[in-house]
């Protein structure tokens, strides 16, 4: 069954949360002690309808304020599919949250409050969604039923949102607008009698009818050896294999590769998964590959096509992410892990900071603050192969890591 990750994006009381607790509800994806607890909370409020935020929003803070603070994830399934909803939090400083929950997404739903419109973290969270690369972007006005579910609302923000679209870099990603009341269930899994001019699909629709080619940025195969395997049996004792994961495309028996970093080639000999042989290893697929040559592997090379081969080099420029409260700044050092790969970095330049409200970039940048995004140029203390992320998702990213730490304090994106 194919499986989809949402991110979801939205300004504080934009109905997140709301919309996530109406799917579960609506697809009986909610277990009767949750549904129960969540009644029984409702009810101690005074609401005369179930608070369906009360589902995702797991920290006592998020349920005492009302909001959002952490990445939740959301599992349930239909039976097309299986779904992993990220559901980011919504407030500016919490921005590296939502790059958290969108990193690793296929698709997102945009929130507006009809009653608000475009504002400026609506900027901020398309901004991102353009920046990973998100193919599929769902723009849901929420709230609908406080504007009388008027049409002519509708359109405004579209319209407003529409002007927005045109600033963005990253031109095959794909807007859907759907006009939804999270409260009310209008337009989220079933379909609303009361805005008869919406003529479109339901916000589950849309996401069931979604094809695996249409949202995957699919590129050059790319095979990160997690681990050499060796057996110590008798039956096995010449077996050589390496295990990992295929990103970005698909690899075939009789396929020439390149070992990097040693530069190496051999063709694919066997493919194999537990112990059944394939032809070929689709994309994602967690196989191991044997070759025709003896040749010296070990965890963090990667197997490539012959003719298909990234970019080997010991520095790159890339977008930051900055998630940490201690200040970059050039010339210090940190941990890059790119895949299963860990490098020293050094921070040569930081070129500009970005301004995820589309406002432009500052160029007088003496050191990144918490959720601050910009472009920097690394050094590295010995090379890695890499692709820019606009290419492939998962070779053109990377994780930093403090050295004193060992916290995670920045995501990046090659470009």
């Amino acid at each position: 069954m194919d499986v989809l990750k949402i991110a979801t994006a939205g300004s504080v009381d934009d109905g997140k949360s709301t919309l996530i607790g109406r799917i579960l509800y609506d697809t009986k994806s909610l277990t009767s002690d949750k549904l129960e607890a969540i009644e029984k909370t409702s009810k101690s409020k005074g609401y005369d309808y179930l608070d369906f935020s009360l589902a995702t929003d797991g920290l006592v803070a998020e349920r005492e304020q009302g909001i959002t603070i952490d990445v939740a994830h959301i599992y349930f399934s239909t039976a097309k599919k299986s779904y992993i909803i990220a559901d980011t939090p919504g407030h500016v400083e919490y921005t590296r949250n939502m790059v958290t929950g969108a990193s690793t997404s296929q698709a997102a739903i945009i929130l507006i409050d009809a009653r608000k419109g475009v504002i400026e973290q609506t900027n901020r969270h398309f901004f991102i969604n353009n920046l990973l690369r998100i193919k599929d972007v769902v723009v849901a006005i929420n709230k609908m039923d406080l504007v009388d579910y008027s049409e002519e609302t509708y359109n405004a923000i579209k319209a407003d949102f529409e002007e927005l679209m045109a600033k963005r870099d990253y031109q095959d990603q794909k807007i859907t607008f759907i006009p939804v009341s999270a409260l009310k269930g209008d337009n989220v899994v079933n379909k609303t009698d009361k805005m008869s001019w919406y003529t479109g699909p339901t916000l589950l629709d849309h996401f069931e009818a979604l094809d695996r080619k249409d949202i995957f940025n699919v590129g050059t195969p790319r095979f990160p050896v997690q681990y050499v395997i060796r057996p110590k049996t008798d039956e096995h004792h010449d077996f050589r294999g390496f295990a990992g994961k295929v990103y970005g495309g698909e690899l075939s028996v009789g396929d020439e590769v390149v070992a990097l970093p040693s530069q190496t080639r051999s063709k694919i000999k066997d493919i194999y998964f537990y112990d059944k042989k394939y032809q070929t290893a689709s994309r994602r697929s967690s196989v191991t590959i044997t070759l025709e040559d003896e040749i010296n592997i070990s965890r963090g090379d990667m197997l490539v096509r012959a003719e298909d081969l990234p970019t080997i080099d010991k520095q790159f420029t890339a977008t930051i992410s900055w998630m940490d409260s201690n200040k970059l700044t050039p010339g210090k050092k940190y941990v890059v892990q790119h895949g299963v790969n860990k490098v020293l970095a050094k921070v040569d330049n930081i070129h500009h900071k970005i301004n995820p409200d589309y406002s432009g970039i500052d160029t007088d940048v003496e050191g990144l603050g918490m959720n601050d995004i910009a472009q920097v140029t690394f050094k590295l203390n010995k090379p890695i192969f890499y692709d820019k992320f606009k290419d492939h998702r998962t070779n053109g990213s990377f994780i930093l890591i403090d050295t004193q730490t060992n916290s995670t304090v920045g995501a990046g994106f090659i470009s």
